[in-house]
């Protein structure tokens, strides 16, 4: 005796399309369907729980302030959590962490500067740097 489940018929939303999202530092993208009128926030959550059900490297966390989501052919501007993901037309994304800025006083005269902004920079070069020796 098999009972039969009727699917229900629903309206199409939207267009589904397959995205793929590269996480800074981990091995390889995370590709899944959305709709095009799902908003960037719930893509990044969608990945984010995604990637920790994977057990992938490195441990992301689970603020999604803390991340940006934005296209490396579309330049460098981060998407909005409120904008929808197939308003960019790019299927194609990369999500990383926010740069951390932080603001150290400074001496007599009381005014904020930027520390750690080097960090960055150092972290970039020491990357890029390439050892060549002529033996």
């Amino acid at each position: 005796m098999f009972i039969h489940k009727q699917k229900k018929n629903l309206p199409s939303t939207g267009k589904r399309f397959l995205i793929s999202i590269t996480v800074l530092g981990s091995a390889g993208p995370i590709r899944f369907v959305v709709n095009e009128d799902d908003l960037v926030g719930a893509v990044m959550d969608t990945a984010m729980k995604s990637y920790a059900r994977q057990g992938r490297l490195p441990v992301l966390g689970s603020d999604l302030n803390a991340f940006m989501l934005y296209s490396p052919f579309a330049g460098t501007q981060a998407l909005l959590p409120c904008e929808k993901i197939g308003s960019a037309g790019i299927r194609d994304f990369v999500l990383c962490k926010k740069p951390q800025i932080e603001m150290a006083i400074t001496g007599d005269n009381n005014k904020a500067s930027p520390k750690g902004s080097g960090s960055l920079r150092a972290f970039f070069n020491k990357s890029l740097h390439v050892k060549i020796s002529f033996h």
